[in-house]
């Protein structure tokens, strides 16, 4: 494979300057070396289980990972969870999952672990260069959960379909209606994030903090002075550390009680 086009190759380097590939099979491996070095990789690094994956990810700090879907010690699944609810620097990187295995089943569990991409065995060049295009120049928007942490699942491209838009919702919304939707998100995640707080209190806090700068960012931008005085009681009981769901009921719940602008409109006239 050889990739003369320099700007787009330029435009690729942020993201495959670095690759993580975790895959048993040698063979297999080498073989996407082989086309990450000819889209520019300077390093990459191979590892066979979930325990090195890990290891490596945080020493390599990649700005891609290939992953097998499964191996004799590793479970691309659940090393995508754990990467995604890890610390690491690289927890939001890009993860394309590989196997031969494209059943629908797979390609569900492959979305709702936190992967990017599916790509299905046997690939040609050509299906590997549109799965990393697809990650390093269509950037998808990030969910901090806690029953799921990664990209936007309403993007997932599962690489074998070729039909009309997915969803009505893939289509290009209004400045307005983008808004109420990042705005829905958020609300939604947490409250799903209080009710949840009990199965993984760090990673609900972790969630609720990132919840709570979406919510401000988004108050500012529209001038929603109501919101912007509710999320910043959150932010101050954030800020007190120790954090229990008792603590943070109410300035969520605060939050959740909130009219939507078109109900605030509706009641005034």
């Amino acid at each position: 494979m050889l990739i003369t086009d320099r700007r787009f190759l330029a435009r690729l380097e942020p993201t495959v300057g670095r690759v993580l590939i975790l895959d048993p099979n040698a063979h297999a491996a080498r073989l996407i070396t082989d086309l990450m070095k000819g889209l520019g990789a300077r390093e990459v690094a191979v590892e066979a289980s979930d325990t090195r994956g890990l290891q490596m990810a945080g020493a390599l700090d990649p700005g891609l990972i290939f992953i097998e879907r499964s191996g004799p010690q590793l479970d691309g699944e659940e090393f995508t969870k754990a990467l995604r609810r890890s610390h690491l620097a690289c927890r939001r990187v890009p993860v394309i999952m590989v196997t031969a295995e494209a059943t629908a089943s797979t390609i569900k569990g492959a979305r709702d672990s936190g992967v990017h991409e599916f790509l299905r065995k046997p690939f040609t060049s050509a299906d590997l260069i549109k799965r990393v295009e697809n990650v390093a120049l269509k950037p998808r928007d990030w969910v901090e959960g806690v029953s799921y942490v990664g990209p936007d699942r309403r993007r997932f491209n599962s690489g074998e379909y070729s039909g009309p838009t997915k969803r009505k919702s893939d289509t290009v919304k209004s400045a307005a209606a983008e808004a109420v939707a990042v705005r829905d998100q958020a609300m939604k995640i947490l409250a799903a994030a209080l009710d949840q707080f009990d199965n993984d209190p760090p990673q609900a806090v972790r969630a609720i903090r990132q919840q709570a700068e979406t919510l401000k960012a988004l108050a500012l931008r529209v001038s929603d002075s109501r919101l912007v005085v509710a999320v910043g009681a959150l932010e101050v009981t954030l800020a007190q550390g120790g954090m229990t769901k008792a603590v943070l009921a109410a300035p969520i719940g605060q939050l959740l009680a909130l009219p939507k602008p078109g109900e605030i409109t509706r009641k005034a006239g």
